[in-house]
């Protein structure tokens, strides 16, 4: 819980005022009271009292002045709500070693189909867009609840060289803040406070390697951060040396090879021996900086099991609620019932009997 108006704390101050004024005037009542000879015949006059009865409606009236005290400070809390206005924006790798064999048939084809599944198991009217990166990022589908014009773009990615990751979450967010009038592109300065409260909308980051050119991932993290943007990442493929095969319609332009689908790596195919690494570590950060989470997925199945854990997270957001309304009416309930409470017995003291 936190308070939009902590100075106003001070009004605690009366908690202590009306306790000693209270202390003050019974003292001077005491003072001012009349001596008789006989305390047994005043008892007898006056109806009995117990002294729990003359307790409750005061500690009622004090507890009710601290929850109205409490109250003026504005106190907010952090409150789960679920989201139908989600856009996710799904950036992929499709740098050059996602044409590797270890996944079958190879990761690329895996990653297409799982994202396949992905979209198509999304609500009706949800947004997805889609950012591919390799040595530079772009936005391959703007954020759309088309889901055949999504399907269609994923069966044509095509590799290329380089990795960068870091450019792939600041095109994510740019094309967020398209659709999104509460989200502020890459180019403005947000206050990084502003990321307090997260965002409807989700980044999920899925790549094989580690960043190689371009923006530092943790970079762009902080940008998402400070625009409430939660991304999620994921770590796909095994660091086992296989075969990188791509068939003609993945096949990038990479020169002196004949191409992904030609001589280099199609057709019998290149076989890279060095072992896939992929910066775990990097990928943790981004997701702890935005507050999302991060999957290490090494086959078809897994990269498939971690995409359908994701709508259990993104479609739930964390927005800060003001609470004070309600302390000031239990406040006020408070005070009303121990004022209530005060003349009803003191009615009943005075009765004839």
């Amino acid at each position: 819980m936190s308070f939009a108006w902590p100075w106003a704390f001070a009004a605690l101050l009366a908690v202590p005022l009306v306790l000693g004024i209270a202390w003050w005037s019974r003292r001077r009542r005491r003072r001012a009271a009349v001596r008789v000879t006989s305390a047994a015949l005043v008892r007898a006059a006056l109806p009995g009292r117990t002294r729990w009865r003359r307790r409750i409606p005061a500690a009622l009236l004090v507890l009710g002045l601290a929850v109205l005290g409490v109250g003026a400070a504005r106190p907010q809390a952090t409150v789960s709500i679920a989201s139908n206005s989600t856009t996710i924006l799904l950036a992929l790798d499709v740098s050059g070693s996602m044409c590797s064999t270890d996944v079958t048939p190879n990761r690329l084809d895996a990653a297409e189909k799982a994202a396949a599944a992905f979209i198509r198991a999304q609500p009706a009217h949800s947004r997805i867009g889609l950012v591919t990166f390799a040595g530079v990022a772009g936005l391959l589908v703007p954020p759309t609840d088309d889901t055949g014009k999504l399907l269609s773009a994923l069966q044509g990615l095509t590799t290329s060289r380089g990795t960068a990751i870091g450019q792939g979450i600041l095109a994510a967010i740019d094309a967020i803040a398209d659709v999104d009038p509460s989200v502020a592109p890459t180019g403005v300065r947000v206050d990084p406070s502003a990321g307090s409260a997260y965002a409807a909308d989700v980044i999920v980051v899925l790549t094989d390697g580690a960043n190689t050119q371009g923006v530092d991932p943790q970079t762009a993290a902080k940008q998402a951060a400070a625009r409430g943007l939660r991304t999620y990442t994921i770590g796909f493929g095994t660091t086992t040396p296989a075969p990188a095969i791509c068939d003609p319609s993945q096949a990038g332009d990479f020169p002196g090879s004949g191409g992904f689908g030609g001589g280099g790596f199609g057709g019998g195919g290149f076989r890279d021996r060095s072992p896939l690494v992929i910066d775990e570590d990097a990928l943790q950060q981004v997701a702890a900086t935005t507050g999302g989470h991060y999957y290490r997925a090494q086959n078809a199945g897994q990269l498939q099991d971690a995409l359908k854990d994701l709508p259990s997270h993104i479609t739930v957001t964390h927005k800060r609620a003001d609470i004070a309304d309600w302390f000031a009416g239990i406040g006020a309930l408070l005070v009303v019932l121990a004022i209530g409470l005060s003349l009803w017995w003191n009615r009943i003291r005075r009765m004839p009997r």
